[in-house]
């Protein structure tokens, strides 16, 4: 997730219940330090060939650092909608500007002993020249669907994000 300044420690957050109703606020930093359920974006960007953006996160990062992840994306600011956010971090994460709205897929309760957040997955059209941001993106490339099955056993990937996207081929397969 989106872990750069000015989106910092002390970024203010809407605290949510089991039901993704606001019943809060508080800084990042808290958060995280008391395991505060928020919001969460998760964008999966394709280029015009279908193909999936892939990165992985760089060291310094505060959740999951140094991870593959499928998805771009971060928290949702207080007060922000889902959808504000997960154009604000797509165009922020890919290091591009006009991207088209991102189309709302679904929504889950992420939930493990350490972190639990309110995701909401999306997925945008991209175009294939990018420019993530240094401070996000430590290594990143288009894939397609077969390539990124492949890699999922070789690679660590970040938790959240592997849930997402069972959860996404889990939906495509009844579809």
């Amino acid at each position: 997730m989106d872990d750069h300044s000015p989106r910092s420690a002390d970024e203010l957050l809407d605290i949510v219940d089991e039901q993704d109703r606001v019943v809060g606020q508080a800084r990042r930093g808290e958060v995280y330090g008391r395991r505060l359920r928020h919001r969460c974006v998760f964008v999966l960007a394709r280029d015009a060939a279908g193909r999936v953006f892939v990165h992985r996160r760089t060291a310094g990062k505060l959740v999951f650092p140094s991870l593959y992840d499928m998805f771009v994306g971060g928290v949702v600011g207080a007060g922000e909608t889902y959808d504000e956010a997960a154009l604000r971090e797509a165009e922020e994460e890919l290091g591009v500007s006009g991207l088209p709205t991102p189309v709302p897929l679904f929504r889950f309760l992420y939930e493990t002993p350490e972190h639990t957040w309110w995701s909401a997955v999306y997925e945008v059209r991209s175009p294939s020249t990018v420019d993530p941001q240094a401070e996000e993106v430590a290594w990143h490339a288009f894939l397609t669907e077969d390539e990124l099955e492949r890699r999922l056993t070789d690679w660590a990937w970040v938790p959240d994000g592997v849930e997402a996207y069972r959860r996404l081929r889990a939906r495509r397969a009844t579809e």
